[in-house]
């Protein structure tokens, strides 16, 4: 199967790129920008893909507080260019990974969280992925393509960078181990998210994409929810030197939804699909990799 992967050189592109090498696919990393439609379209018709994994997006929800614009042109501009590109170059599946971000705030009520929850946005992240979302809705239902949806919930593990809570923490911890500093800064310590291992996620999109049915979408999440602070515990319990939590109110958002988390029942009876990599693992994982590369990694625009 000839894959072209959109957003490749990011944190989740690059676990995909090589689970589906591993898996015996051919791939194609694409980096052209998504934004620019012609240039992308002339990309997509050279490459001729038999199945496109769109993950390219700005995704640092902070972030889009500050650049609303840009995340709107990327996530939702860029979005139809890709659906476009693929109808044109006759792919004839493709999968877009949006968010649970789009589904807003929500009570225990509602907890856990299945595809069929009201989307509900709140920062111009979430609204741009409800749009993207949307626009696959109307491109599998109007053109000949498979549109498969995947709204995954938090991910983590080596190679993210500090744009993201588990991985800003390890990086100071590391930073910490260096210097000889003891105070590790952190925002808002009683989010509850859904977190699940990039490795795992990497696995539900390639399986979706083979065993899934066209025009669903399905959660890619742990069906758990965790505390930020039980992250921010384990990881620097697991510091070369003690170190103390301190809140720094500058990393708190806006708009910060209290609770997410996800039921992955579907994709679980439609691919065989579950998480296997333990939360102990990922946060060694994650903090190994920080050790090694103390620099951390670039924050792409499109990751």
């Amino acid at each position: 199967m000839r894959a072209l992967v959109t957003g490749a050189n990011g944190f989740v592109g690059r676990h995909l790129v090589a689970h589906l090498r591993d898996s015996g696919d051919e791939v194609v990393e694409s980096a052209i920008d998504i934004t620019d439609r012609d240039r992308f379209a002339a990309h997509m018709a050279d490459v001729a893909p038999d199945v496109v994994y769109h993950l390219a997006a700005q995704a640092d929800v902070g972030g889009s507080w500050h650049d609303p614009i840009q995340t709107l042109r990327i996530n939702v501009e860029g979005t139809v260019n890709v659906l476009d590109a693929a109808v044109g170059a006759g792919v004839r599946r493709l999968l877009a990974v949006t968010s649970a971000d789009l589904y807003g705030p929500v009570s225990e009520e509602d907890l856990p969280l299945t595809e069929s929850q009201p989307v509900r946005p709140v920062s111009p992240y979430g609204a741009s992925k409800a749009a993207a979302d949307i626009m696959c809705v109307t491109a599998g239902a109007a053109h000949d393509i498979e549109v498969v949806r995947a709204r995954s919930f938090n991910h983590l593990g080596p190679g993210q960078n500090d744009k993201f809570v588990a991985s800003a923490i390890a990086g100071r911890i590391v930073a910490n181990e260096i210097s000889g500093d003891t105070t590790v800064r952190v925002g808002n310590l009683l989010a509850r998210r859904d977190f699940t291992d990039v490795r795992d996620v990497a696995r539900a999109y390639r399986l979706l994409m083979t065993n899934s049915r066209a025009g669903e979408v399905y959660h890619v999440c742990s069906g758990v929810d965790r505390p930020v602070k039980e992250l921010a515990d384990a990881l620097v319990a697991m510091a070369a030197h003690p170190m103390t939590l301190e809140v720094d109110p500058e990393l708190h958002r806006p708009v910060d939804l209290p609770v997410l988390r996800g039921d992955y029942s579907k994709i679980n009876e439609e691919t065989g699909w579950e998480p296997l990599v333990d939360l102990t693992t990922t946060l060694h994982d994650l903090l190994e990799f920080w050790r090694a590369h103390p620099e951390g990694v670039g924050s792409p625009e499109i990751a």
